[in-house]
């Protein structure tokens, strides 16, 4: 008989070992997909139009969002690490502080398209924490004369004066 009571023992206790593991497993499991959810739901941003925006209500004010436009020439105000400027879209403008760790890109300027990175204030500004820009003239589109077609008029113009084209 004290040999079943020891061996029932040893199963019990194993058995607990393995529930304690277990439960261990299963409470660090659930941790790190908290940590990972969590972690997720605070990085994502939300990209709306300046339209979209001043339709949102409050829930604006909840989320990290995202919002472009082009810079309202002579709207930029810089005071120390902070710029203010206004966003424009179409008919509609938006009041932006900046306040990043870094100071605003150089092709951040009067005309330039920008996205701002942040949160929408319950005062009506956005306060962005990351800024990036265009410029706009580097996206413009070309004039219509390009390179391979002035080469091929200086080819055109060389062979009806004569110069190093076909002599028949």
């Amino acid at each position: 008989m004290s040999n079943e009571t020891r061996s029932s023992e040893t199963r019990s206790s194993e058995a607990s070992k393995y529930l304690k593991f277990g439960s261990v497993t299963v409470l660090i499991l659930v941790s790190l997909g908290y940590l990972a959810y969590t972690g997720v739901e605070e990085s994502k941003s939300y990209y709306v139009t300046i339209k979209e925006l001043n339709g949102m209500g409050n829930a604006a004010y909840s989320k990290r969002l995202r919002v472009a436009g082009n810079v309202v020439p002579g709207s930029i105000k810089r005071s120390g690490t902070r710029v203010d400027f206004m966003l424009k879209e179409n008919d509609l403008t938006l009041p932006v502080s900046y306040t990043g760790t870094e100071a605003p890109p150089d092709t951040f300027k009067d005309d330039s398209q920008a996205l701002a990175d942040g949160s929408f204030g319950r005062d009506g500004v956005f306060h962005a924490k990351q800024l990036q820009a265009k410029c706009a003239s580097k996206y413009a589109p070309q004039p219509a004369t390009t390179p391979a077609a002035d080469a091929g008029k200086s080819m055109l113009q060389n062979q009806s004066s004569g110069a190093g084209g076909m002599v028949n």
